[in-house]
């Protein structure tokens, strides 16, 4: 416990899944977090469950005015800002077929687009916070392709090399901020489960999701949520430009 004293944070899709694990984890070290999501409901039962280590805020995070309105918030409450989680992200089915320009760029905005305004819009608070982490959740899709997933794996392909280039860029200025980005596989939360509940047979599906992985398994959000942990604590000080792949062996195959 304490891992995190002191460091104050900003997660994106704090709402349920890898957020609200992710969340839960930070409030349990020590951090002081700020939750944010367009499910204002939940976001807000999460961060009230969570005392006086949260609050919530609302953001839509492919919204350059919506980043202002959090960052200004996070200023008003914290002072300052050590950890940035850009976790909020999704995609769209399909091959190069079945996807269409307006579904490729959506998946974009949404994964790529988002992250590059979450750090561009927090940069000038955690200049001035001292040593700080940035940690972009991106996927294994992000690392090898999947013939249905077109616009998905190209986006999280897109967030792995952004954080190496602004982890690097932030290096070469002399910022205190390290950048990372976190590669999960299939993992038990809403986002996945919806995929399996479209399945004709659901059984069947979420049996193929666990026989590809090594481990024979999903992973669990509180996996995920340790490795973001360990990123934006003071245990991670020489990582930077990483991708930390949380996949039961999957991308040892």
């Amino acid at each position: 416990m304490g891992r995190l004293d002191g460091k104050h944070a900003l997660i994106t899709g704090a709402a349920k899944g890898i957020g609200e694990a992710t969340a839960r984890a930070f409030a349990r070290e020590g951090a002081k977090v700020m939750l944010t999501d367009i499910d204002n409901d939940s976001g807000r039962r999460v961060a009230e469950s969570l005392g006086d280590a949260a609050s919530y805020q609302h953001l839509d995070v492919m919204a350059p005015d919506d980043w202002t309105a959090a960052v200004e918030a996070a200023e008003r409450q914290f002072g300052q800002l050590q950890v940035l989680i850009n976790n909020a992200g999704g995609g769209i089915q399909g091959g190069i077929e079945e996807t269409d320009l307006e579904g490729f760029r959506f998946a974009h905005r949404l994964n790529v687009d988002s992250t590059f305004l979450g750090m561009k819009a927090c940069l000038p608070l955690m200049k001035t916070s001292g040593p700080s982490s940035i940690v972009n959740v991106s996927s294994v899709a992000g690392m090898v392709g999947a013939p249905n997933m077109l616009a998905y794996c190209s986006a999280k392909g897109a967030v792995r090399l952004l954080t190496k280039s602004a982890a690097m860029d932030f290096a070469r200025r002399r910022y205190e901020i390290r950048c990372n980005s976190v590669h999960p596989a299939f993992t038990d939360t809403p986002l996945v489960d919806a995929l399996v509940q479209t399945s004709p047979d659901r059984d069947k599906m979420k049996a193929t999701l666990e026989r590809n992985i090594p481990l024979r398994r999903l992973g669990r959000t509180d996996e995920i949520a340790a490795m973001i942990v360990f990123l934006a604590s003071d245990e991670s000080t020489f990582v930077t430009g990483a991708e930390m792949v949380v996949d039961g062996g999957l991308t040892a195959i």
